[in-house]
Parts: structure tokens; sequence; C-alpha cells
């Protein structure tokens, strides 16, 4: 795989079940530009290795005033030169291309993976983990994946300078292949607590990262009740507790380093001194000494790919257990259906949708609106409808969603999402034109003038124009800034809406769709999307008088079942329970109520009787 194939048709499925078990599947996917990497740096380091020995033949021609000889050592140095510099070039970029094909990889299966969830994501991982995952922690693995061949090329250097030395020169062979080992392992026991520091660093990190991306999500709700310092301390505190365990980190990989610098040199002086001492005995040559320490010299490059391979590891760990963790987590708690259970057929137009947890019916083709009391227990119900229930909430004796009494669980995903569209209480809306923002699969049936207009859309055009740069005339070509941060929250909820509408699915599930709009707004939204979705499957999750009473039926859930069914007037006048949810009556105004209706039968019954 090069860059220029990037992306890959298919990342392949990810073997989530911990962090070193995906580094291992995601090394198995790049077999092919590991060895590649792995020749050229063997190509490289083998000049590096082949180095001091050509140094010390040209010493030893040198001293016997050969010329001949000293001819051969020059071609043998350009030829190692040569081995070097090629060998380096393409190490580099084959290397390169392994990090970025990783990371590529990743952040494909992290984007299928945030496709699949939705909605339901952010309700079972953290935002700010998300964006850490699929920024820096990509970014780490990524680095640990492109430094494997390098590490590798690096101790075969290492074995081929200790072996050659063990036949070039016996006596100081010795010593350096006994002593490399111990250099290159040195610094295994520091490791467990730098990793447990690199660790708690990280993961204060993350914390700090999810609560700067809180923050920012939520900066106009916190401009306007003036909680802007609170949060600002907050990060602030944050930030000084990330940056104090940077710091306990960064000592103990210092005194790493420092004992990769100071063993090696000791190495190199014990070397010398041994080897002069076998110059003077007449032991060994010159060259033979000039060779060795060129050799000890050498290796202190390769050697420093052990404490970086050490780092790799322990940085991208944890990195690729965060990555597991989200690429581990399913659409519901029994998991992906079997490979060879077959799909079921898509349901007939027109179908029942029908929730056996709740008992919610909402028929085919008609207006159904729910009302909850609880605004969590509406989201998870939202959720369920669309075929993805959160985590916990299905599998085992928590059946699935019907709609023409197949269930929406065992559909292909993508089968699921074009026959029921869920949209939030709080929808994004990505940056970039508006016409942009009505480009998704949809039916065609619904134009987005005509969807525009169902969610009266006139004042957000208008307001995109003026906003929009000199020359902008049509209004589907106003930029729209990230996640509307420009608009208000109802003009934001409009165009959501919009959106939504457009789509024209078989059922469309709307969870609070109007709740930060006017109420005159409001009741031409709801006559609006009762026009549009004539004949089509509706099912609006709210409270408000102007929606419930355009819709054809009303469900009051309660206890998290269906508690009663009717039209918004029959419950409105039949249903305590409706009642104080819809007017917000408290108890003891739905007492004093009571008293004035018993009141007035009583004073009824006195005349009927008194006539």
């Amino acid at each position: 795989m090069q860059i220029s194939d990037l992306p890959y048709p298919d990342p392949g499925v990810p073997d989530a079940r911990s962090g070193p078990r995906f580094l291992l599947w995601l090394g198995r996917g790049q077999l092919g530009g590991q060895l590649k990497s792995l020749c050229w740096g063997m190509l490289h380091f083998s000049g590096v290795a082949a180095l001091p020995y050509a140094v010390g033949l040209g010493v030893d021609a040198v001293i016997d005033r050969d010329a001949d000889r000293l001819l051969l050592v020059g071609a043998l140095l350009a030829l190692t030169g040569v081995a070097i510099s090629v060998g380096d070039a393409m190490l580099h970029r084959t290397a390169v291309t392994n990090w970025i094909t990783a990371a590529a990889r990743v952040q494909q299966l992290l984007a299928r993976k945030t496709a699949e969830l939705g909605s339901a994501l952010t309700r079972q991982v953290a935002a700010g983990e998300v964006v850490a995952v699929s920024t820096g922690d990509v970014e780490k693995i990524g680095w640990f994946v492109e430094a494997i061949s390098r590490f590798l090329a690096a101790v075969f250097s290492i074995v081929l300078v200790c072996v050659g030395l063990l036949f070039y020169a016996p006596e100081l062979g010795v010593v350096v292949a006994v002593g490399v080992p111990l250099v290159a392992l040195a610094a295994l026991p520091l490791l467990p607590r730098a990793t447990q520091r690199a660790d708690v660093q990280r993961e204060k990190a993350g914390k700090a990262t999810e609560l700067a991306s809180d923050t920012v999500a939520g900066l106009r709700v916190l401009r306007g009740i003036g909680g802007e310092e609170l949060f600002l301390g907050r990060y602030r505190e944050a930030s000084q507790e990330v940056r104090k365990a940077a710091v306990r980190s960064a000592r103990m990989w210092a005194l790493i380093s420092a004992v990769q610098v100071l063993l090696p040199g000791a190495l190199l002086i014990t070397v010398v001194w041994y080897g002069a001492a076998l110059v003077v005995d007449g032991r060994v040559a010159v060259g033979e000494l000039v060779a060795a320490f060129s050799a000890v010299a050498t290796l202190l490059y390769p050697l420093r790919h052990f404490e970086e391979i050490a780092m790799a590891y322990s940085f991208s760990r944890p990195s690729a257990q965060r990555a597991a963790r989200v690429l581990s987590l399913t659409r519901t708690q029994a998991g992906e259906r079997p490979a060879h259970a077959g799909r079921p057929q898509p349901p007939a137009a027109g179908g029942d949708l029908y929730d056996p947890q709740t008992g919610l019916l909402a028929p085919g083709g008609r207006f159904t609106a729910v009302v909850c009391g609880d605004p969590d227990l509406a989201g998870r119900l939202a959720e369920r409808l669309g075929g993805h229930p959160m985590d916990g909430e299905a599998g085992g004796d928590r059946p699935s969603v019907l709609l023409g009494g197949v269930a929406l669980d065992e559909l292909a995903l993508d089968t699921a999402r074009t026959l029921v569209l869920v949209q939030d209480k709080d929808p994004v809306l990505l940056s970039g034109t508006l016409r942009t923002l009505f480009d998704v699969p949809a039916s065609g049936a619904v134009e987005p003038g005509a969807a525009l207009g169902a969610a009266q859309c006139a004042d957000v055009l208008d307001a995109l124009l003026q906003s929009a740069p000199d020359g902008c005339e049509d209004p589907m070509d106003a930029r729209i800034t990230e996640r509307g941060r420009s608009l208000s929250g109802g003009q934001r909820q409009r165009l959501a809406l919009a959106r939504s509408l457009v789509t024209d699915p078989e059922v469309l599930v709307l969870d609070e769709p109007t709740s930060a709009v006017d109420s005159h707004t409001e009741a031409r939204i709801a006559d609006g999307v009762a026009a549009l979705r004539a004949g089509r499957t509706t099912v609006v999750l709210a409270s408000s008088p102007l929606l419930l009473d355009r819709a054809d039926r009303v469900v009051l859930i309660d206890g998290g079942t269906v508690a009663a069914v009717g039209t918004h007037r029959e419950l409105l006048k039949g249903e305590p329970r409706y009642r104080a949810v819809v007017t917000r009556e408290t108890e003891e105004e739905q007492r004093l109520a009571r008293v004035e209706l018993t009141g007035l039968d009583e004073a009824l019954t006195e005349i009927e009787e008194s006539a």
C-alpha cells in the first residue's frame, strides 16, 4: 500500500480485544511494507556496520605501506557510503509510508465506527476521548508501527558488528559481544516506571482535552450564564496537572537517555584501555584496535533505537487500548449477527413501527406524537426506534424494534438507516455551504425548497445571505460556520429539521425538534411537517401542545411503558398524568383543579334537584 493508494478500499476487521492485540493486527496488515523497510534498513545498517572494518583495514594498509590494498579500502569505503546513503533515504521513505498508512487505516476504522454508531457513540464514550483517539493517539500508533522495522534493522547491525569483531579481533570482540547486550538492556528496569508516569500524563492530558472540547462546545451557553471564568479556572488547573505529570515523565525518560549515553561511553573507554594494553603486548594490531574502537562508537547509533522502540511502545500501547475500546463498541450489547446468519428482507413500505419494550405503536403513514415525562427516556427511546439502542438496552430479554414485523437490529445498518432516520435533541451542522448541507442520501421526492419552507427557514436564509460575502445572491451558496455557531439555537434547529425532511425516509423520528423555537413559528412548523410528511410515518417526541395538537395519534409513556393513547384533546381532558407533563401542572394545582371540578359537579346536581 502506497500513500497514493489511500484511502483503503476496506480497512479490514480489527482485533479490538486489547491494545497489544490491536497493534499486532495492525502490524500483520502491513507485512509487505515492513519487509521493504526492513530490507532497506538492513542495507543502511550493514553499511554502518562495515564502516569500522573498512577503517581498520585502511589503517593496516597505511602502516604496511600497501598502496593496492589502500585503493581497495577506498573503493570499499565508497561502496559503504553509497549503501548508507541509499539505505537511509529508502528506509526513511518506507518507514514514513508505514507510519502514514497505519495511521490512515486506524482513522478509517474510527470513521467507520463513528458512522455505524452515530449519536450513540458520544453516549458511550466522551466526545473529548474520541477526538484524542482520532488525532494524537493515531499518530502514536503510527509511530510504533514505523519504528519496528528500524529497530529490527538496528538489531541486525548490532549482531553483525559483534559477530564480525569476534572473527576480526577475537580478544576485543569478546569484550564488545558481552558489553553491548548489557548496554542495550540496561534501561529495562527503568521502563515500567517510565511507562507508568507516561500513562498518568496521557490520562491527565486526555481529561484536559475532554474538558477543553466540552467547554468550546458549550461556549455560547457559558457566556450566557457567566460561567466562562469557572470553566477557564478548571481548565487551567487541569493544564497544570498535565504539565507536572509531563515533567515527571520527562525526568524518567531523561534518565533512560542518560543511561543510553553513559554506558556506551563506559564500554568505549573499556575497549580502548584494554585494546591499548593488547597492542603494547603485541597481541592485536593497531588496525584491529582502531576497528574495534570505531565499531563501538558506531554502535551508539543503532543502540538509540532500543530507547526509541521502548518509548514508541510505551506511548502507543495506551493509545491502541483507547482505539480498541472505541472500535469494540457495537450497536447492541449482543454485538453483530454471526456471519452465517442471513439478513432478513427489508419490510414493505407503510409498515407499522412497534417497540416491544415500551409497547409503543406508530401506525404506518400516520403522524404519531410521543410524550415522556423523562427527557432522558425520550432520548433513549428515539435511539431505540432508529434500530441502534444504547449499550445495555439490547440483547437478551430486550427485543428489537419492529418495522413492518421485521426487527431493525437484524437488518443491515445501511438498510436500517435508510428506512428510519432519527434526529436527536442536538443535531450537528457541519461547516460548508447550505447546498452541501442538503447533499445527503435522499429519496428525491422532497426538494430543499419545500423542506426549508416546511421548517420555516425564511429568516435563516436571510441571515445567511447577510453574513455572506459580496456577490453571493443564492442562499444555497451561503456558508455555514462550524456547528452553525453564527446562528441562533432555533435557526440551527430548523435547518437540521429541513435536512431531515429532505431525506424523506420511510420513518422519521424527531426528538424535540422545536424546543428552541417560539410558539408562533412552532405552530407553522407543525402544520408544515404534517403536510409534507402526509402518508409517511412520522414520530415526534415532544411535550409542546402545538405539536401534539397536530398529531393524528398521541402516546403517553409513563414508567417506561405506554400509559395512554388518544388525541391531544382527549388525553388533556381525561388523563391527569398527560396533563401534568404537557401543561407543567404541579400536584397541588392538579388537586385544586379536581376540587373545583368536584364542587362544580355538586352545584350542578343541586340545581337539577331544585328544578
